[in-house]
């Protein structure tokens, strides 16, 4: 009875999305532990993650096929070397990245939060509060 809750398209986006956002902290808490490594090259998430996402979403198979779309970490080909020895990490690029990461990954806890809730209260008909 609840699993057609769990398997609309905005919970599966959102639980995608927050897999994401996870592994690109991953990302970010390497390129600023390797800043100094010669020839480091930046991670991020793979672009056409986000391309799997849209096309699954547009065609309404996001939430069928849900588990075959995974963030995976490459390296940033559009990052430019910023030292002499090829290492592509902006420290403070690195810190907005995070802290946009953040709010991102708040945001979207908050989504399934409130998609949990809103079961909740449909099973229980009371509001458990904040």
């Amino acid at each position: 009875m609840i699993d057609p809750i769990f398997q609309s398209d905005g919970y599966q986006l959102a639980r995608k999305l927050l897999d994401a956002a996870a592994l690109r902290q991953e990302a970010i808490a390497s390129n600023i532990a390797n800043a100094e490594t010669p020839g480091y090259r930046r991670l991020d998430i793979a672009p056409d993650f986000a391309e799997q996402l849209k096309s699954r979403l547009e065609t309404g198979e996001l939430a069928r096929s849900a588990d075959s779309v995974r963030p995976t970490l490459v390296q940033d080909v559009h990052a430019r070397s910023v030292r002499p020895d090829g290492n592509s990490v902006e420290i403070e690029h690195e810190l907005l990245a995070m802290n946009r990461n953040a709010v991102e990954y708040e945001f979207l806890t908050d989504v399934v939060s409130n998609n949990i809730k809103q079961l909740k209260l449909a099973i229980t008909g009371r509001n458990t509060g904040a």
